[in-house]
């Protein structure tokens, strides 16, 4: 099976910037605990403020599947959707090189 690579790129209102980050620092840490998990860095973008993206390794489609069904990815989206800027942006491929 091939290695699921997701890029997820989330807008985040400037006044809610300590609330986001409190939000992604639980996702990331329990996100990081499950199986099928490879990659799960957050990183803020140097340029603009408000802007984050996760970088997502998964062993395969299945894990990140099972990903969908967490209860703090649940609990993320929920808490997370009042202080965004613009829908989250997310990008899913397979390695080429």
């Amino acid at each position: 099976m091939k290695k699921l690579y997701i890029v997820a790129l989330f807008h985040f209102r400037e006044t809610h910037l300590m609330e986001a980050a409190e939000l992604l620092n639980k996702l990331v840490t329990e996100t990081r605990k499950e199986a099928g998990c490879l990659q799960y860095d957050l990183i803020e973008d140097q340029d603009n403020k408000g802007v984050f993206f996760l970088i997502e390794l998964w062993e395969n489609d299945e894990s990140h599947y099972r990903h969908t069904a967490t209860e703090h990815l649940a609990d993320f989206r929920k808490n997370a959707a009042p202080l965004l800027e613009s829908e989250t942006e997310v990008y899913k491929g397979a390695k080429l090189f």
